[in-house]
């Protein structure tokens, strides 16, 4: 094998620049502090000076890709796609007045300079240094010391080269760093994704985050994380991106709701816990994405969209701390090693380089051990965001895609020389991605093997081809050399350890049943229901419609990514999605459960319905499918690039609803209709016929789907999904914050300004507050039995205070000599033979090395108190409150049910210090239990909540501090109400709780 694949190897860099103001405070900046909900006056801000004071627009022009482009695909391995039809008439009037208007402006102030200065240098982002170090948390303290032991004996270009990536398709990963062979420090390997091993063969295609949350059952979401883990390490997978909890959903025709659990933090933040404690089992680095706000695919980058610069999310400090940050604490507190930050901006500060997100909230309040890694390609300055907390840079290419010009590598060496990084953040950000790797274990030579020349081990695939034998360095333009690059490792289980039978099993707890008019599901396997079977002598007609009953004509990995919506949908598309081993389509499924015997089944797998109507008429039960699908804004399906452009159906799917539903049986059939689909759909337009008698909400089932489905139609499995989300009767119902941002105001000359004035009112949240009605809301699921709730108890376990303990000491992080080493052990060895596009840490000369004062590096930050262990204080997850309740099941059939909490604050609640009122969303969910009931005297339970006997079973809930608590922006503290009473609401959805009581 080449030398290069264990040798220590790196490529030629760009210019680092130094830290500017955007992370120094100033006056005019605004404050994640602030009380304020709305950002609606942050307009001016300097483009040209964001965030690296230096980093100028020299290198910000042309063409810029993800990591999302598949070179397997070449045909879509180009620049982004053009603007949609739609709108580009619009869009090019608009940036055709604002060029003009700025052009204007420019000359009329003095050019270039009045633009630099005619706003502020700074975003609106406070800042926070230096960067915590880690090694503070006694769970992590045997992995802080061994990683100290290895990391002290590398040289500054080793640390350089752990931390920086080699380059898009330089290795076989989409993400690959370099090694320390001397050592035995591995390269590590970092792979998408959310649902599966993308670009890998003999993998599974799990079901997507949505379909997840939609079980609302912990140990799946366990088992699944487990057996996704346990396939990535099988391929040689250190590092798995995912799972991913950004964006939560504020906006529900966002392009990649799909990959994350549902809208709301506590769903989400539970099921990430649990995804990233089973991936972590299999010894393999779990990723917590995106951090933080990225809610929508339009402008989330800079350049995909025509803009200078990404969509600059502007949020409260509070709605921060609530909503969005609230699934990453969790994940931080089940140990997650590694946290990827997202490519849009935070109060006009880059997300991979915002100091108060990684630095402040990240790693001091959450007391993050891992490192945080940045999305590919969202790095956007050197210095800065090596100061504000950036530990790994993706792939490790520059601020264009594949140029080999990166920001760290050998300009990472170069500003630790200069003293621009000081050599203690540089060994902060080797450690923490060294102690993650002993912390699962990877360090064990038996179930991770050396690589080449040492040993079997690495990754067995190649995510550039398909063939056994490859490129070396597929991305190198000059080095043809070739190897086996695939193994063909088949890592999805086989017979009863098949991971096909946990995807089936997912995608039947995941689909939701929200209408069954006459208990017209489950269907009988005989046609003919045994009280519709007098005086019927014909086969039982069923008629199966719509392409989504089908799989594509083109082969089930057709398009690159997922990215058409052509047959069934059981995935969006990007990044998250992954080529499936098999797909089985819903139509063969269902025709293959019937009985052939006594049931005739007919099919019109199309859109549009023939002319002759025979087809339609003469059915006795019609099975109509309809989908919507979005993916990531890399890649488009007609007109829709990443983000939907409404919550309707697509390809004409309400259509064939309603003229199924009004030609069945010539009116008198019985319609049963099937979703799938990324997110919310409007309804409205055929739920209330009168022939629509059932609805089944199937979500995103994967490679499963026709199997799992047949499993809920037919009663193998009684239905036990809820929704993850609320489905509204109306788009405008969502409110006007859940828009997706389309065009840029004319005041966004420099960036689209996104302000998440709502506060923390999104879906349910912003339905209660405002008392509209949702067609069916969040939580909501219906069964084939039907369960009670009862005896409601709720004991407190200890007395109401204000604040948490006093935030613990934690341990000493490793320290290390501050010495630097000669500069001349930066140099390229002589004789060392590069590779065209692989990046190195080395240095081409040491004439303008120089020295540099960095402001940054000269602050100190008060620690928080809410910090003080992984996820936080840990006295916010000191259990202030027991309940319980009693569940039966009343019905026919065994069956699982869904228990919800909810927790309501003090109403009319005023600040105990300032006495300012305080607002509270008339609910939250707090806590939920999945519990399997028989309708006999046999019960069993889901999850840890104890057994029990008979047809009841009681389900137990621990509130903590933190889901009593608020955050308060002043203490920077979370605060519990000690006036008032808190009412706790028991039941099955957000609006459907019987059972209600107060502490």
């Amino acid at each position: 094998m080449a030398p290069s694949t264990y040798e220590l190897r790196r490529g030629k860099y760009a210019k680092l620049d130094a830290p500017g103001d955007d992370d120094i405070e100033t006056p005019t900046r605004q404050s994640f502090d602030s009380n304020a909900s709305s950002y609606e006056d942050l307009e001016e801000y300097d483009p040209l000076n964001y965030d690296a004071g230096t980093l100028k627009q020299k290198r910000s022009t042309g063409d810029l890709r993800t990591r999302k482009a598949s070179f397997k695909h070449q045909e879509y391995a180009t620049p982004a796609p053009k603007a949609r039809r739609r709108w580009a008439l619009g869009r090019l009037c608009c940036w055709l007045l604002t060029f003009v208007a700025a052009t204007v402006l420019l000359l009329a102030s003095g050019g270039i300079w009045a633009w630099n200065s005619s706003a502020p240098p700074d975003g609106q982002s406070p800042p926070w240094y230096p960067s915590p170090k880690g090694g503070t948390d006694k769970a992590w303290a045997e992995s802080y010391k061994k990683a100290a032991e290895l990391v002290t004996q590398m040289t500054l270009v080793e640390k350089v080269n752990v931390t920086t990536g080699t380059g898009w398709s330089m290795q076989f990963c989409v993400g690959n760093t370099g090694p320390v062979p001397r050592l035995n420090f591995p390269a590590l390997c970092l792979q998408d994704g959310p649902l599966g091993i993308r670009f890998a063969d003999n993998i599974t295609a799990f079901p997507a985050g949505v379909t997840v949350g939609a079980t609302w059952n912990k140990e799946l979401m366990y088992q699944r994380g487990k057996a996704h883990g346990k396939e990535a390490r099988l391929k040689g997978v250190h590092v798995l991106l995912g799972p991913a909890m950004g964006p939560l959903g504020r906006m529900p025709a966002g392009g990649r709701v799909w990959e994350g659990f549902g809208s709301d933090p506590v769903l989400q933040g539970i099921a990430a816990a649990q995804t990233i404690k089973g991936i972590q089992e299999e010894g393999v680095m779990a990723t917590a994405k995106h951090y933080v706000l990225n809610e929508q695919e339009h402008f989330r980058q800079a350049l995909e969209w025509g803009t200078p610069n990404a969509i600059s999310s502007n949020i409260d400090d509070r709605t921060l701390h609530e909503i969005y940050a609230w699934p990453f604490a969790d994940s931080v507190r089940a140990g997650v090693a590694s946290i990827m930050c997202s490519y849009n901006q935070v109060n006009n500060s880059y997300a991979c380089q915002n100091s108060k997100l990684m630095n402040g909230i990240l790693k001091d309040e959450l007391g993050f051990q891992g490192f945080v890694q940045s999305d590919w390609l969202a790095q956007r300055s050197g210095v800065a965001s090596a100061l504000a907390g950036l530990d790994m840079t993706m792939p490790g290419d520059g601020l264009k895609w594949a140029d080999a010009d990166s920001l760290w590598g050998p300009q990472l060496t170069k500003a630790v020389l200069n003293g621009s990084v000081p050599m203690d953040r540089l060994d902060d950000m080797v450690t923490r991605v060294v102690a993650a790797w002993y912390q699962l274990g990877q360090d064990d030579t038996d179930k991770w093997p050396l690589p080449p020349p040492d040993g079997e081990g690495g990754p067995n695939f190649s995510s550039w081809t398909h063939e056994k034998i490859g490129k070396i360095y597929h991305g190198s333009p000059s080095d043809t050399r070739t190897g086996v690059v695939n193994k063909f490792i088949n890592a999805q289980g086989e017979g009863d350890d098949s991971h096909g039978k946990l995807v089936r099993r997912v995608a039947a707890e995941g689909t939701v049943l929200v209408k069954n008019e006459d208990h017209v599901l489950p269907l009988d396997r005989k046609g003919w229901k045994a009280n519709e079977k007098a005086n019927k002598e014909m086969k039982f007609r069923v008629g199966v419609f719509g392409e989504d009953a089908r799989r594509s004509r083109n082969g089930i990995n057709a398009c690159p990514d997922q990215s058409c919506n052509d047959g069934t949908l059981t995935t969006g598309w990007g990044s998250g999605a992954v080529d499936y081993p098999y797909l089985v389509e819903p139509f063969s499924a269902v025709r293959e459960a019937f009985n052939n015997e006594s049931v005739y089944v007919t099919d019109w797998l199309e859109n549009t319905l023939p002319s002759q109507k025979e087809i339609l008429e003469d059915q006795d039960i019609c099975i109509v499918f309809g989908n919507s699908i979005a993916g990531e804004g890399y890649l488009k399906w007609e007109d829709v690039r990443g983000d939907r452009n409404d919550l309707y159906l697509q390809k004409k799917g309400d259509k064939l609803i309603q003229d199924v539903a009004k030609g069945c049986g010539k009116g008198n059939g019985k319609v049963i209709v099937v979703v799938h689909t990324v997110g919310p759909v409007i309804l409205e337009n055929w739920i209330d016929l009168p022939t629509v008698k059932a609805v089944v909400i199937a979500n995103l089932p994967s490679q499963e789907s026709g199997n799992s489905l047949v499993d809920i139609l037919f009663g193998e499995i009684n239905p036990s999904g809820r929704l993850p989300y609320t489905i509204a009767k109306k788009e405008d119902d969502f409110g006007p914050g859940s828009k997706i941002k389309f065009f840029p105001s004319p005041k966004d000359v420099f960036a689209p300004q996104q302000n998440f004035s709502e506060g923390l009112y999104i879906d349910y949240r912003y339905f209660d507050k405002k008392d509209i009605a949702p067609r069916y809301e969040f939580g909501f699921g219906l069964s084939y039995t039907e369960f009670h709730l009862s005896s409601l108890l709720i004991t407190s376990q200890g007395p109401k205070s204000p604040l948490p303990a006093p935030r613990p000491s934690g341990l000493e992080p490793p320290t290390y000599s501050t010495d630097l080493p000669n500069p001349k052990s930066a140099l390229f060895p002589k004789g060392f033979h590069k590779i065209e596009k692989y990046i190195y840490p080395y240095l081409e000369s040491i004439d303008d090395i120089g020295k540099t004062e960095v402001k940054a590096a000269q602050l100190q930050s008060p620690l928080g108190e809410a910090g003080g262990a992984q996820g936080g204080n840990p006295d916010l997850y000191t259990t202030v409150v027991s309940v319980s309740a009693s569940l039966t099941n009343t019905g026919p059939v065994d069956g699982d049910c869904v228990v919800q909490l909810y927790v309501s604050f003090p109403e009319n609640y005023n600040d105990d210090v300032t006495g300012e009122p305080v607002d509270f969303p008339v609910r939250v969910l707090r806590g939920f239990e999945k519990l399997s009931v028989d309708a006999s005297k046999q019960a069993s339970v889901k999850g840890p909540q104890g057994r029990g006997s008979g047809n009841s079973q009681t389900v137990n809930f621990d509130l903590t501090r933190k889901d009593l608590s608020y955050w308060d922006t002043r203490r920077q503290n979370w605060v519990m109400p000690t006036s008032g009473e808190f009412k706790i609401s028991v039941g099955f959805s957000s609006r459907d709780l019987p059972l209600q009581g107060t502490w």
